[in-house]
């Protein structure tokens, strides 16, 4: 049966049922007898046992029912609600059906997750893929972005009123944002505005995207409504949120493993209250992690001080409460959706055994989540193809200034240094060529990228945050190998060297997402981060670096489908050339 985990997820019938069983009517399908378990309500440790109907919490107290599908007897574990990750880019090369499972097997039973890449997809085909990943036991629910975060270029679909509005009002979607585009409200933006009043008039809380802002900043985005913030990097900057009243979530992600300072911290400064603080891994890629998601920010809370009955809680009810659902998930407690971790020890937050919605996903400290919904799911969502054939001629660089990399994620405007009319650009050097071309083949823009690395030869990505080709090398010859190696898959990342394939990570859903598993995922990716670092990359994470080539939300300059951008004026400086 189709299952929706909306805001009010079970019929009439299945209510009937669950008054069923709790009357010894009907059995439930599974009990947990003597269950030392964390009560959300009165922060501390209980004993009772635990009657569960399908995905639903029906009973918790001292009585035992007189038949029973399944009774599972958790005598000497300690059993916490299934942790709430409420900041998921579910599309950072694996794709949502993947790190669902993957997430769940590890205890993280609830994702928030990004519809970036949804929301440039026909709306219809985009929801017929929500809705097949509401099938999952993996409770999935998503954000509706107000801007896309690039700037697409004429032919691309239009991010318009009827769009946004499709979004908001979807009952899987329980929050606006991340704000990217947050300086057009100062500047006038009455539609971004008029969404944000949207969200909030649905009850659906707005979230941020404000790194380094002032105090003064913060009060006029509050004043705008928006009521979250993922981005303090510092213990002042967490602390100055907390106090103008903002849900503060703290990071620990590939390219800002921040949580175990600012925690530390926290503990330090003497913070008494932490029922506004969340915790997120914020889209890692795909190696970040081999250690966990949401089980590994509890281990790390925990080690900064953080007691168990309180990380727990962060990485549960408090995310629940913050999206308006703690009537459904964040507790072990009647009405809930059964979402249950169970643990050997109360500081050992990875669990031995996990129920997802009612279902096993791990079971005696052995994955078993159900893949027949992952199937349907992926059935879904579009295969790869790229309709794009490269010539000599694409291969024609001109441009008298490129993109120079500050870090992983920013790039600043310089001069190119060396004759980019030659084939191969000197070895050792700091620059590549760089090239953004349209999937179909409209329309190519060419430039140099400083500080990548030193001998990449060629390197070729449809993983980009536009859903474009993006190429950076020193050779062109490996480009071009590298680029049909790439299309053979309908999409991917292909690194070539002296003309052979030295890694590759296949993308071959949406162009943009690999249907492995995420184990399998992750040793191609350590592949080819490896190699990368090897051949002179010298950032925290080279996945992001072209995923955020094109996002106009980062400064200085980008390179985008319209041409070479300069974020704060927001000016093409350099457009891009029709083929």
């Amino acid at each position: 049966m189709k299952k929706n985990c909306g805001r009010s997820p079970w019929t009439k019938t299945e209510v009937r049922t669950h008054q069923a069983v709790i009357n010894g009517k009907l059995a439930p399908t599974l009990v947990i007898e003597n269950a030392t378990y964390l009560n959300q309500g009165l922060k501390t440790w209980r004993t009772a046992n635990i009657w569960i109907s399908g995905d639903r919490i029906i009973y918790v107290g001292p009585d035992m029912p007189e038949t029973a599908d399944e009774v599972y007897d958790a005598t000497g574990k300690f059993i916490v609600p299934g942790y709430i990750e409420p900041h998921a880019h579910p599309f950072q090369l694996y794709n949502p059906a993947t790190l669902a499972k993957f997430a769940a097997e590890r205890g993280t039973t609830t994702l928030v997750n990004d519809n970036m890449l949804l929301l440039l997809e026909p709306t219809e085909q985009a929801f017929a893929q929500v809705d097949a990943l509401a099938d999952l036991p993996t409770s999935m629910y998503w954000w509706a972005r107000l801007d896309a975060q690039t700037e697409l270029d004429a032919d691309s679909i239009t991010i318009d009123n009827r769009r946004i509005q499709a979004w908001l009002k979807h009952p899987q979607v329980i929050q606006a944002g991340e704000l990217t585009g947050w300086p057009r409200l100062s500047q006038g933006d009455d539609e971004l505005l008029q969404w944000m009043q949207d969200a909030m008039k649905l009850g659906k809380p707005i979230e941020g995207h404000f790194p380094g802002a002032s105090a003064k900043t913060l009060t006029k985005m509050a004043l705008f409504g928006v009521t979250s913030d993922h981005e303090a990097m510092t213990v002042e900057e967490a602390l100055t949120r907390l106090e103008l009243g903002y849900t503060t979530t703290i990071r620990y992600s590939s390219i800002r493993p921040d949580l175990p300072d600012i925690f530390a911290g926290l503990v330090e400064a003497g913070l008494q209250n932490y029922e506004k603080v969340l915790v997120t891994t914020d889209g890692s890629t795909p190696s970040f992690y081999k250690a966990g998601l949401m089980d590994e920010t509890i281990r790390l809370m925990l080690a900064a001080g953080i007691a168990p009955e309180e990380a727990y809680r962060i990485a549960s009810y408090n995310a629940a409460r913050h999206f308006n659902l703690d009537h459904l998930l964040g507790s072990i407690a009647p009405g809930r959706i059964a979402h249950l971790n169970i643990l050997e020890a109360k500081d050992k937050p990875t669990p031995v055994d996990v129920i997802a919605r009612g279902t096993w996903v791990r079971r005696n400290d052995i994955p078993c989540y159900p893949v027949e919904a992952l199937d349907r799911a992926m059935d879904l969502m579009p295969a790869s193809q790229v309709g794009l054939e490269l010539t000599e001629q694409d291969f024609s660089f001109s441009m008298p200034v490129g993109l120079e990399m500050v870090n992983s994620v920013i790039m600043k405007l310089y001069q190119v240094e060396h004759d980019t009319s030659m084939q191969v650009l000197p070895a050792g050097c700091n620059e590549s060529f760089l090239m953004l071309v349209d999937r179909e083949g409209k329309w190519r823009l060419n430039t140099v990228l400083k500080n990548f690395a030193t001998h990449v030869g060629g390197l070729v990505s449809s993983y980009s945050i536009s859903g474009d080709i993006l190429l950076i090398g020193k050779s062109k010859r490996d480009m071009q190998i590298a680029f049909d190696r790439m299309k053979s898959f309908g999409g991917g990342v292909v690194l070539v060297e002296d003309g052979e394939v030295v890694a590759e990570v296949p993308l071959t859903l949406m162009g943009q997402t690999s249907d492995l598993p995420l184990e399998d995922l992750i040793v191609q990716e350590t592949a080819l981060r490896e190699a990368l670092f090897a051949r002179g990359y010298q950032f925290e994470d080279p996945i992001y670096t072209l995923l955020f080539l094109a996002s106009t939300h980062l400064p200085y300059v980008r390179i985008t489908p319209q041409g070479i951008y300069e974020v704060l004026r927001k000016k093409v400086l350099f457009p891009a050339i029709l083929r």
